[in-house]
């Protein structure tokens, strides 16, 4: 299940050395530019540029309510969201840069590997908004500037409370192996979504591939993006989810719906979705002034109150009723981890649930 003919290797091919470390460790090409305030004259200068064009994973209602709110606070300048799953954009640019297109101002994805090989082809712009250099931890700001951390979520588990007991609900990832939950559980696609990429990828690190050779066996429900499992159980078409995503948990929870979340006792994995700016961007102070935005207190409180998710924003708090992060067995990102092995990923995954 190939969301378009283009390889991650094939995009990369001829863009220069490997890189090597953990997390957010990439090789460092400068020093990141000081940091940039939004001033009068950049938004005078976005408003004559008068729109802003954002490529996201992020879920649709929420991108759109964060386009919304910029919209509303720099009159004159509209943005328009272009969204769709991770990997799938990630082909998209690559194919678009190959035509020689410039159409992306801002990009976020899910899956935090795709930086890294947009910083090493050279296609990104520094830039770093005041927040993200006053208010965000090392962990997720690029040394260079290039990217930082736009969203923190988890992929856990979950189950439907009307189709199982809470008794009776998997606790763990081996829990999912028992014969009862054989054509009960729905399961994503590291294909389509770049967090279940990520998570497959921790996952397979952490307690093995085998894992997904016995999970395959249950007769798994398999559905593209992240964002389905939550909503199927919602539905009642299956009782167990075995990955998915936390923020559409929490929207589908707190609107009433009878679904429940289940943090794995092996660690849950744990997802970073990065924002940067391109360097061939056709509205570039228009980028600049929607960048900033996105990383603002406002901006990252709206996404935790109304998109569920987490944020590395110091000033951003936890809605009340959600388990907080330190309360949470996680496993580690490695988005470098990943983009070396994604290619291997997909075509493994492919084999042992036949997808």
């Amino acid at each position: 299940m190939r969301a378009s003919g283009f390889s991650r290797r094939e995009v990369l091919k001829g863009s220069g050395a490997l890189i090597a470390g953990a997390a957010y460790s990439t090789r460092v090409m400068s020093a990141a530019p000081p940091a940039s305030a939004v001033t009068p004259a950049l938004i005078e200068a976005a408003r004559k540029e008068g729109k802003v064009v954002w490529y996201t994973s992020v879920d649709l209602p929420l991108a759109e309510r964060i386009a919304k709110a910029f919209a509303a606070k720099y009159q004159g300048v509209t943005p328009r969201v272009e969204r769709s799953g991770a990997e799938r954009i990630f082909a998209r640019i690559g194919q678009e840069n190959a035509s020689n297109i410039s159409a992306v101002d801002v990009v976020n994805s899910s899956d935090a590997a795709h930086l890294i090989v947009w910083k090493r082809n050279g296609w990104l712009a520094p830039y770093v908004p005041e927040d993200v250099a006053q208010h965000y931890p090392a962990a997720h700001r690029d040394a260079d500037g290039m990217f930082a951390s736009f969203r923190v979520f988890l992929c856990p588990i979950g189950y439907n409370t009307n189709l199982v007991k809470a008794a009776d609900a998997p606790t763990s990832y081996a829990d999912l192996l028992d014969p009862r939950w054989s054509g009960k559980i729905v399961k994503a696609h590291p294909s389509y979504s770049g967090t279940i990429l990520t998570a497959t990828f921790q996952m397979a690190r952490d307690i093995g591939w085998g894992y997904f050779e016995k999970l395959a066996t249950q007769k798994i429900m398999q559905v593209q993006s992240a964002s389905d499992p939550p909503k199927k159980l919602a539905l009642g078409e299956r009782a167990v989810m075995a990955d998915g995503i936390e923020y559409g948990m929490f929207q589908i929870k707190e609107k009433g719906q009878p679904v429940e979340l289940v943090y794995a006792t092996e660690g849950t994995p744990l997802i970073v979705g990065p924002n940067a700016i391109f360097k061939s961007a056709p509205n570039p102070n228009a980028a600049r002034l929607l960048q900033s935005y996105m990383f603002s207190a406002e901006c990252q409180q709206l996404a935790i109150d109304h998109g569920g998710l987490r944020s590395a924003h110091a000033l951003a708090k936890d809605k009340p009723g959600r388990k907080p992060l330190s309360q949470i067995k996680l496993m580690q990102d490695d988005p470098v981890g990943v983009e070396k092995s994604a290619d291997a990923i997909k075509t493994r995954y492919a084999q042992i649930f036949k997808v």
